[in-house]
């Protein structure tokens, strides 16, 4: 909830600021919600669940609104969300991928197409982008008070049967494959690692920088996404200028 590539730094600042915090619960609340109502309630039996459960402890969500969230599936609520993802471009042809959940789809349609297209992006038909992104599982570990340096988490990574390690000044980035990723996850976590995050992501083949002189309005156009309720992820293409 967002490159990251979900995208620029948005998920630091998520973590950062309370005034974010609520609408970051609602949406995984929604998430939860909807995992529990498709595959039971009972997280042993149910791995989108698990996954969900892993998600909102890693953006720290309390116990009681994680439980409420999965108690409202088991009360019989008729409420239901589709999952929906529209694709679109960014400045020199950065890809965008939105994934939403909503239980109205005009709506999520009009506000996402605004949030793209008045800050210069454009809107693509399916597959369109998507075929330049790939499923993968992904860990972030931040590097701030971690005693550990580049060729010890890379060796830890491979260990647990990671593909590949990404580090920047302030976070180790783990990908795995899809199927593999919570065998890495548990394996990582049981060394005493903590995560910034952990999921699957659509992670970009190629990066595409950002001009200069585009960044603040796409930047602008991301946060228009991510203060969308109905969006649950954003993923780009992205390459910005302090990421060299």
């Amino acid at each position: 909830m967002s490159g990251h590539s979900k995208w620029h730094n948005i998920q630091g600042r998520k973590n950062a600021q309370d005034s974010k915090r609520g609408k970051i619960f609602q949406k995984i609340s929604r998430e939860l919600f909807m995992a529990a109502k498709q595959g039971g309630s009972d997280p042993s039996g149910n791995p989108s669940l698990r996954l969900m459960m892993d998600k909102a402890r890693a953006a720290n969500m309390p116990k009681d609104v994680m439980n409420r969230a999965i108690k409202k599936a088991d009360s019989g609520d008729k409420t239901n969300y589709d999952e929906v993802t529209y694709e679109g471009y960014g400045p020199n042809g950065i890809g965008i991928l939105v994934e939403a959940m909503t239980d109205n789809k005009n709506r999520t349609s009009s506000d996402v197409k605004v949030a793209i297209t008045r800050h210069g992006g454009t809107m693509a038909g399916a597959g369109a982008v998507s075929y330049m992104f790939d499923r993968k599982g992904r860990i972030e570990i931040s590097r701030e008070d971690l005693d550990t340096t580049e060729d010890q988490m890379l060796e830890v990574a491979l260990e647990a049967g990671a593909d590949d390690l990404k580090t920047t000044d302030d976070t180790f980035e783990i990908i795995t494959d899809p199927k593999e990723f919570t065998k890495v996850r548990d394996a990582i976590s049981a060394q005493g690692f903590k995560f910034e995050s952990a999921d699957l992501a659509m992670i970009p083949e190629n990066r595409v920088e950002v001009p200069e002189d585009k960044e603040e309005s796409f930047q602008n156009l991301l946060d228009a996404l991510d203060a969308n309720d109905d969006v649950t992820d954003v993923y780009t293409s992205a390459k910005w200028a302090d990421e060299d």
